[in-house]
């Protein structure tokens, strides 16, 4: 039988790329997007902490690790070994503090130390290495992490503050003037000082977003349940007959 579960699967791919049509058909390309979307359905379980959904989630990233791996193998460009063995060489590499004699003090110097040799490695910039299709909140975050080991980085939250006040003015200036452009990048910087703003507060902007989101898919589907058990449609109510349902709502989940 099988020495361990990853030699399993590895086999299983080989059968599926061998014998199965649809597997046959696959490449790196063909494969990107259901990817993305298993990324997404990961993202999702680990938002809800649906531990059973986690566990399969990661199991199908598992999969396409292992699958691109296969078609790297047949393409002659690399083998799932080597996938293996470059991850523990980075990792190696890049915690000296426990494989070799470096000294670090605390979480910050670890990033710190993981960006210089990153450079060392032949990254052209500190910035080098995050995703251009990153969703934009995200790429903010990364954005300021990463400048932030460098020492880019404001003092101290009431700095941080008084930049957000400070896009959000220039933001009402430019929708006064009404030139659409100009809004459009000054609601950009706010997006990007609040960004910024939540990152000292440690709140996860993303994450806080999504909070949110459901908060108002929940809210709101609750509302139509409460129009339909009056017999009534949301687009036939006003909007202070909304409003009211809204704040019914709202005091039901207090």
């Amino acid at each position: 039988m099988y020495s361990n579960s990853i030699e399993r699967l590895r086999t299983i791919m080989d059968e599926l790329r061998e014998r199965c049509p649809w597997d046959k058909k696959q490449t790196i390309q063909t494969l990107r997007q259901q990817t993305l979307e298993e990324v997404y359905e990961l993202t999702d379980a680990i938002s809800d902490e649906n531990w059973q959904g986690l566990k399969e989630e990661l199991g199908d990233m598992l999969l396409h690790i292992v699958f691109y791996s296969k078609i790297g193998a047949e393409q002659n460009q690399f083998t799932f070994d080597d996938v293996i063995e470059g991850v523990c060489n980075k990792l190696v590499a890049r915690h000296p503090h426990i494989y070799s004699n470096a000294d670090v003090e605390n979480e910050d110097q670890v990033k710190q130390n993981w960006e210089k040799l990153k450079l060392k490695e032949g990254k052209k910039s500190v910035l080098s290495g995050i995703p251009q299709s990153l969703p934009a909140i995200i790429k903010a975050l990364r954005l300021q992490e990463k400048t932030r080991q460098v020492g880019f980085e404001w003092d101290h939250l009431g700095q941080v503050k008084e930049k957000v006040d400070e896009e959000i003015a220039e933001l009402y200036e430019a929708v006064d003037k009404g030139d659409q452009k100009h809004i459009e990048e000054e609601f950009g910087d706010v997006l990007f000082a609040l960004v910024n703003y939540a990152r000292f507060i440690h709140v996860d902007p993303e994450h806080a977003l999504e909070v949110t989101n459901k908060k108002f898919i929940r809210r709101f589907q609750q509302m139509e349940v409460i129009a339909g058990q009056q017999s009534k449609l949301l687009h036939d109510m006003t909007l202070a007959e909304m409003d009211a349902l809204w704040n019914e709502v709202k005091k039901q989940e207090r």
